[in-house]
């Protein structure tokens, strides 16, 4: 006999990690771009237009909104596809499909903007413009997750081991404001890859070039682009020599202490690791750059709009 939950309760917060009006503005936002996706792949299956009025056929055993709901769920909880299945009563291919399908959606839609309903920041060219256009000082770091160890044998394997962690992971760039309100994150890469590399690979240099008024707080990892971009990288001062004067030091650990609570960018992190994914990653690492991206999305609506 099939078990199937109440939709009413699978769509509550607790599962879901967002209020019911978030839930809504994601349904009327996403509706169409899925429904376009479909129409494109059956396009493509049928190779040409379709032969029978639209509507016609069968329907689909998941609509769009258990779709979303069944990724969410998925993202806050990293519930197993055949569980899913079994509390929407459908198989566990089909909540494969739609998680996949969601999940890219929700990685399209990129930040959101404080103050600015509507407008999404989706490349770090549009953060660089957005905060010179509103005079914002940006905060950037790192963060690493979890992520499965390569097979034996496999090229590259190495380059996912992480030397502070002991552990095989890949490293997030995140960007956020001075309220540690998430505006970006991206460049997913193993973890052996440097901080100002993984950076600096995201075009990073060509925005401080392009957009000059722009000031980013880094930490001790990003003191190369503080080396190349002295006035807009701002890392935190540097250690007195041994013997140098108390009053000198004591000045350091003070500018320190200030750079540090100024860098809120860790206020945002621990918002993306409250979904349970980001803890500890136990899918494919290539599907990790999506779901990443789907999350800081979502907790950039909260925190800015919703």
């Amino acid at each position: 006999m099939a078990i199937t939950a109440n939709r009413t309760v699978l769509a509550h917060c607790l599962f879901t990690g967002l209020s019911r009006h978030h839930l809504a503005c994601l349904v009327d936002e996403l509706a169409a771009p899925w429904q376009a996706g479909v129409e494109d792949r059956r396009h493509a299956a049928r190779g040409g237009a379709r032969k029978r009025a639209e509507g016609a056929g069968a329907r689909h055993q998941l609509v769009f909104v258990d779709r979303l709901v069944a990724t969410l769920i998925h993202l806050r909880h990293d519930l197993p596809h055949s569980v899913l299945g079994l509390l929407f009563g459908v198989d566990r291919s089909t909540v494969t499909r739609a998680i996949a399908e969601v999940r890219t959606l929700l990685a399209e839609r990129g930040c959101a903007v404080p103050d600015r309903l509507g407008l999404r920041l989706r490349t770090l060219t549009d953060v660089f413009a957005y905060a010179q256009a509103e005079g914002v000082e940006l905060r950037l770091d790192a963060t690493e997750i979890q992520v499965r160890r390569p097979p034996a044998g496999r090229g590259g394997r190495r380059a996912f081991v992480s030397g502070k962690k002991k552990q095989n992971t890949m490293k997030a760039t995140v960007v956020a404001d001075d309220q540690g309100r998430t505006l970006w994150a991206d460049a997913l890469r193993p973890r052996r890859m440097h901080d100002a590399t993984a950076a600096r690979n995201e075009g990073i240099a060509v925005c401080f070039q392009h957009f000059p008024d722009v000031e980013v707080l880094l930490d001790d990892g990003y003191l190369g682009l503080s080396r190349d971009h002295r006035g807009q990288a701002i890392t935190p001062p540097r250690k007195p020599r041994p013997g140098a004067l108390p009053g000198r030091v004591e000045q350091w650990e003070r500018d320190r202490h200030g750079h540090s609570s100024d860098r809120t960018v860790e206020h945002a992190l621990p918002d993306h690791k409250r979904w349970k994914q980001l803890t500890r990653w136990t899918h494919r690492r290539d599907r990790l750059p999506d779901a990443y991206r789907a999350i800081a999305g979502l907790v950039s609506d909260r925190t800015a709009n919703i």
